[in-house]
Formats: C-alpha cells, structure tokens, sequence
C-alpha cells in the first residue's frame, strides 16, 4: 500500500539533469517497486494506491500487467495527475531525486473504500511506507489498515523517510512511532530508523524497535551492511560487492525479497543475505522495476565467490 509514479532514468549517465538528452521510462514508487519486486521471485502481489486519469496513469496499469502484480485496488483519482520521478546518476553513490508530485499526488488520496479491507487483514505480508503517513487521508487509511490486522505477521513497514514530502519533521517522528506500534516488521536506512528511535546507532535503533513491539528490525547501512534483530537473535551481513550503477530501487528489490523470505520461514541470516543479494543486483542496474531479479539470479550472486577469491578458496 502507498506510492507509486513513473520514473524517468537518463540514459546519459554522470551528468546534471539540465545535459540529459534521453530518458528511459518505468514504473517505480517504494511500495509498487516492492510488489513488483516480490512478483518476479514468484510470489502472488497486489499493490494498493491511486493514479491520475491520463496516459501515465493506463501505462502503470499496462505495467503491472506485464510484470504479474494484481491492479484491482488502482483507483483513478479525476482532478489529481500520476506523479513523475526524475534521477541524476552520479556514481558511486549519490543519486539525487526529483519529485513531481505537486499540488498532491493521487496516491496520497487513498481511501478505506480503496481496496478489500477484509482481504488487507488476513494476507500473509502487509507492506506500508512512510511515505503514506505523510498526508491526509492516505495516512489515516494506511494506520487503520495497519490496526486491522492486530500486528499478526507479517506486518511491514518500510519508514521510508522522504524529506521533501513533509511539511513539519516533527510529524515524520510523530507517525513513523505510529506506524512501528502497529508492525510486526520495520525496516530502514540509518536516517530513517533514527526518525522513529532517536538513534542512528543500527544496534540500538534495533533494540529500540524491539522494544517497541516489533518482532523483527532491520536496519540498512549502505556500503557498510545490513543489521538485523528478531528476538535475542542477530545478524550483520557484509555488503555484496557490485559495480553500482543507479542505488534507486535496491531498496524495494531488498524488500521484495524480504517478503519472499519471510513466506518461506528461512533463518534470519539468510533471509538477510538473500535481501541483501536482490538489493545489490538492482544497484547494478539503471531502473527499478523491469529489473528486479528473479530467484535464480540472487542465487548465483549467493553462490559466487568474493571477487578476489579462488574458486577453490
């Protein structure tokens, strides 16, 4: 449930948006990206949001089409336009984003008469952003979806802080503690998890977590890992070494993959790493969701030897 858009990737790569000649269209936002990105492992998704009656808003249907996520719960709002995304890609890490998603987008207009609440209530993975906290009613909506499945697993939320899309910070802290009261699952970068526990220190933003209800925390860090508590149970996985492209969108492939790990019931170490190898594939690559890897690709990445090693090693 939450946001959606069409993002634009230039395909001239290490210059400013104003020296682009072309850019290659696909579909994007967190939560649709996460849907489309649990589709390709093989999983049954469906995403929960709004378009605008126009061009843009029939492309990310025919999209969703293409890539198997079910689209029954993608209203059309009539006055409001789907949103764009633009990137500047500025390797290695550094990949600034350009909203367009003014006076409000679709997507922030959602309403319980939306989608099947009994059917949000009982699935076995309910995946919220941040983002769908950030205006009204969407944020009524998206916590009262939240309550309705009582924190029963797996409940998700991605914290997925987007500066920009906030009047007053001090409602981004407000509602992510909200939202992590309502979840079984929270995941985010260090910025993020520092909104919702006051720490950017990934061991006690876990604990904080944990000590807030949450039965599982998940804590990125980039370049450095990832680190993740369930219990008294803990993992640091070392980041998957690739030649990044675009870092827009190894996030949602992490969480597509964490759905698909969590219907499994894997361990947490491996749950993590196979996160982890998705998010690093998608690193690799210009777009997000035409390129979300399917299950046979993490696991080659998983089975490959650290560049640098023998095969023998």
């Amino acid at each position: 449930m939450g946001r959606v858009s069409v993002d634009l990737y230039p395909e001239q790569v290490g210059v400013t948006l104003a020296d682009v000649r072309t850019f290659r269209k696909d579909l994007g936002g967190s939560a649709t990206n996460v849907a489309v990105a649990a589709a390709r492992l093989g999983r049954r998704s469906a995403v929960v949001t709004r378009v605008g009656d126009e061009g843009f808003g029939r492309y990310v249907r025919q999209a969703l089409d293409g890539f198997g996520v079910y689209r029954g719960w993608v209203r059309t709002d009539p006055v409001l336009r789907t949103p764009l995304a633009f990137c500047e890609v500025w390797p290695p890490d550094d990949f600034p984003l350009l909203f367009y998603r003014a006076p409000k987008a679709p997507d922030m207009n959602l309403e319980a008469t939306d989608f099947d609440a009994g059917a949000v209530a009982a699935v076995p993975v309910f995946w919220t952003t941040g983002t769908g906290l950030a205006e009204e009613p969407s944020r009524t909506t998206t916590l009262e979806a939240m309550r309705s499945r009582r924190r029963r697993p797996f409940t998700v939320h991605d914290i997925d802080y987007r500066p920009m899309l906030w009047q007053d910070p001090a409602d981004a802290v407000r509602y992510a503690k909200e939202a992590v009261a309502l979840a079984s699952v929270v995941v985010g970068n260090l910025e993020e998890t520092e909104v919702a526990t006051g720490t950017a220190d990934p061991e006690r933003a876990a604990a904080e977590l944990l000590g807030m209800g949450v039965e599982l925390a998940i804590v990125k860090q980039g370049m450095r890992g990832v680190y993740a508590r369930r219990g008294r149970d803990s993992v640091m996985v070392p980041p998957v070494p690739v030649q990044t492209l675009c870092g827009l969108g190894a996030g949602d492939a992490f969480g597509g993959a964490l759905c698909h790990g969590l219907l499994a019931g894997w361990d947490l170490e491996h749950l993590i790493r196979f996160a982890n190898a998705a998010g690093a594939i998608v690193a690799s690559r210009l777009t997000c969701a035409s390129e979300m890897p399917t299950l046979d690709e993490v696991e080659q990445l998983l089975a490959a030897p650290p560049q640098g090693a023998r095969a023998s090693d």
